[in-house]
């Protein structure tokens, strides 16, 4: 055997034992485990990565636009909310436009419209340049009593419905933020049980969803939510099938929210005084999943009714205000969808008629269309209302806008 076929052998024999023994010469030389004694420090631990869930800061403020309408109504107002007490700075008047009783921002922030209401309803653009609202035109709404719009995320489109006629209208943008002549306009047809309230259509509040391509339009005279495909490039409405969600007969539909997730609607009933959770089905349709009453137990109702609702940023908590009662409904919402009530604030200004919540959740300012004032809460982590006991004069306050 030449040495070249021992080696190999040897290689093979004892490469094992001598892997081996390394690997205890190894264990024997390794630093102890730290018990507390001056012997080396042992090594650092590789640093945490910060938590992506931590809060971000409060801005130093916000700023917020309100629509007045009735008798007192000065205008569209402006107001600076400081981030840390909530302290409302005195309203400026920004627009002397004519019952404003309802505004839009642009997703940009750089354009805001107003409804116009009266016989003949119109729609008025502005554009926001600094602390300051320049008038650009205005526009028919295509009906009477015009009282909410929306602008479309895209910036192309302002959709408006018309509470006396029970119409909705689709007003076209222009690339300067100005508005062209209607580019569809929808006449609702139906009657409710209240002969009084419901002897037509009264077509209250519009809303887009998140991400299903349609428009929302509640209707307190015939009881339905109306779904239309909304196309924004057209500037069309067309009839969804299903064309609309119903609520109870008589509930009278006035406002909507959607979940930021879009599995979930929330319309408040003005008449009935209750808040009703749908699901959005795949083809746009509404399918009631509960429906719960707005005032406490055994509270009398006469002279109440809801106005405004909003989702908090966050999708846990859901809002309602109650007029007569002067309170605001506070729910939880479960990840079914469901609320369950977790609070009424009580002594809210009189005829809350509008309000509104800062862009990240920390704020709610309400509008007090009898007491003219605006009044700031604070919302605490499970989304109670906190009362600051902060409000300034604003007199026939009716809603509440908060810049993007």
């Amino acid at each position: 055997m030449n040495f070249s076929a021992q080696q190999n052998i040897m290689n093979k024999t004892y490469a094992p034992i001598a892997a081996l023994v390394l690997l205890l010469a190894g264990c024997q030389t390794q630093e102890p485990a730290a018990t507390g004694s001056a012997s080396a420090p042992a090594p650092k631990p590789a640093p945490k990565a910060k938590a992506a869930s931590k809060a971000k800061a409060a801005p130093a403020s916000y700023v917020m636009y309100v629509g007045t309408s009735g008798p007192k109504a000065q205008g569209i107002l402006r107001c600076v909310v400081d981030g840390k007490s909530g302290k409302i700075s005195a309203p400026a008047v920004v627009a002397e436009a004519k019952s404003a009783s309802y505004l839009a921002l642009s997703a940009d922030g750089k354009f805001l419209y107003s409804t116009a209401e009266g016989t003949e309803g119109a729609v008025a653009a502005h554009a926001v340049e600094g602390s300051a609202l320049r008038a650009l035109n205005s526009e028919s709404s295509k009906g009477k009593g015009p009282t909410h719009l929306v602008v479309d995320p895209a910036r192309k489109n302002v959709i408006v419905v018309n509470y006396g006629s029970g119409s909705t209208a689709c007003l076209p943008v222009k690339a300067d933020g100005s508005l062209a002549p209607a580019s569809a306009s929808v006449q609702h047809v139906g009657t409710g049980p209240n002969a009084a309230r419901q002897a037509g259509p009264h077509a209250h509040g519009v809303y887009l969803h998140p991400s299903n391509g349609r428009a929302y339009v509640t209707d307190l005279g015939t009881d339905d939510v109306f779904i239309y495909k909304f196309d924004p490039a057209k500037g069309s409405l067309d009839a969804n099938r299903p064309k609309s969600g119903r609520v109870t007969a008589g509930a009278g539909p006035r406002h909507l929210a959607f979940h930021p997730n879009g599995k979930f609607a929330y319309v408040n009933n003005e008449m009935a005084l209750s808040v009703t959770v749908f699901s959005v089905e795949r083809n746009g349709g509404l399918k009631e999943l509960q429906t719960l009453p707005t005032l406490p137990e055994g509270a009398d109702s006469k002279g109440a009714s809801t106005a405004e609702i909003f989702v908090r940023p966050d999708g846990k908590t859901l809002y309602v205000s109650n007029r007569g009662h002067d309170s605001i409904a506070v729910y939880s919402i479960t990840k079914d969808g469901k609320l369950a009530l977790i609070q009424h604030a009580l002594g809210t200004p009189a005829t809350p008629r509008g309000f509104g919540l800062t862009p990240d959740g920390r704020w709610l300012v309400c509008a007090g269309q009898k007491s003219g004032t605006l009044n700031a809460y604070r919302i605490d982590r499970e989304g109670k209302l906190i009362d600051t006991k902060q409000a300034v004069e604003a007199p026939a306050a009716a809603c509440v806008v908060f810049a993007p």
